[in-house]
């Protein structure tokens, strides 16, 4: 079993304060704030980490599964994460994956089937079970 680690510092009220974000591998360690995350300010966000993580996995077991048979070429993928508020708080509302993808032979019902597949089995995917809707609009090119 593989663990991997992300450290988050944060100093200070939730609109005056700051906060810093880096993963174990040392790929990147950034700064984030109320304004990064609730406003327009530039920078990222847990949400758009938790995108940039949803289709990077989705994307990876897309090719995974497609593997077995076929041979892709080149598979993006760009998520959408919706972020609003319920009686709860803040919530994640939806996330939209939208891929498109290069596969040499593979009919456009047997991409539907390994699509909706790596959907309901990619980790992240799995990991945010709790997210009341994910969709995905995927495409061959």
């Amino acid at each position: 079993m593989s663990i991997r680690t992300a450290e988050t510092t944060w100093e200070g009220t939730l609109k005056e304060g700051k906060g810093n974000m880096k993963v174990g591998s040392g790929a990147f360690d950034i700064p984030f704030s109320f304004g990064t995350r609730f406003g327009d300010v530039q920078g990222t966000n847990p949400e758009e980490l938790i995108g940039a993580a949803h289709a990077g996995c989705f994307s990876m077991f897309l090719s995974a599964v497609l593997s077995a048979d076929y041979t892709p070429e080149s598979i993006n993928t760009v998520a959408k994460v919706h972020f609003g508020s319920d009686d709860t708080g803040p919530v994640i509302e939806k996330i939209v994956l939208t891929t498109k993808a290069k596969v040499p032979g593979v009919s456009a019902e047997e991409f539907a089937e390994k699509v909706a597949i790596s959907k309901a089995n990619c980790p992240i995917s799995r990991a945010l079970a709790a997210v009341a809707v994910i969709e995905v609009d995927a495409q061959l090119v």
